[in-house]
């Protein structure tokens, strides 16, 4: 029995060991609110570059007025804003962007099929306890070849052409980089990327024209300017 053992048993405190084994999923969760708070102002930084109104924008992120001011005024002061990245279009090479693709197939994937072997780390990736590194990345491949090459049958071509494109991207990145941080442009892409998919499906059309309702109800001129 060593020391640190034996002490902890004749006092009943823990060691450091178990402390870090306690602490440790507590630090992925605390680590995962600063990442999201941080791409949450970028996000905001982004809609102030479409010129959105601050009603719109604490909508948008179910935020309050007053935190949305501050926010706003921080992004025109002193720290710049996030550059707007006036490109969404789906073909694009900078390695953020192939892998926020990436991630959108994966979640697209996990939805369609309940016994998707990318499932677990779709989950993961959406709670901040795996981040999208090079080493996660090809793991995230490796997944999403099985569950294409095992339910091929079940899935749209769209879903194979697209990790095909996504796959050939990676491995041959652009050296070509944008601006926007490397956080912000992995979330656009997602969201495109399954946008697209959306839109090859035909199931958009009732969900954009509630949204445009919304946004000519509130009265926000900005509608129109989001890049998409």
């Amino acid at each position: 029995m060593d020391r640190e053992a034996n002490v902890r048993r004749q006092s009943g405190a823990l060691t450091e060991r178990q402390a870090e084994r306690m602490l440790a999923g507590m630090n992925d969760v605390i680590r995962a609110g600063e990442e999201m708070r941080k791409l949450r102002a970028e996000m905001i930084g982004l809609f102030v570059g479409f010129g959105w109104t601050q009603d719109r924008i604490a909508r948008l992120t179910d935020m309050s007025q007053p935190a949305v001011s501050k926010q706003v005024a921080r992004c025109r002061s002193g720290e710049p804003p996030a550059p707007t990245p006036m490109d969404l279009t789906l073909d694009q090479y900078d390695a953020p962007w192939l892998e926020g693709r990436l991630w959108g197939l994966a979640e697209e994937i996990a939805e369609a099929c309940d016994t998707a072997r990318c499932t677990r780390y779709v989950h993961a990736i959406a709670r901040g306890r795996k981040r999208l590194t090079p080493r996660n990345v090809d793991e995230l491949r490796r997944l999403l070849e099985e569950d294409l090459a095992s339910h091929r049958l079940e899935f749209p071509t769209a879903y194979r052409d697209a990790y095909d494109r996504i796959s050939r991207g990676l491995d041959l990145p652009s050296k070509a980089a944008s601006p926007a941080p490397a956080a912000l442009r992995r979330v656009l892409a997602c969201h495109v990327q399954r946008d697209h998919f959306r839109d090859d499906r035909g199931d958009r059309g009732d969900r954009d024209d509630r949204d445009d309702r919304g946004d000519r109800d509130d009265g926000d001129d900005g509608a129109g300017r989001d890049g998409t």
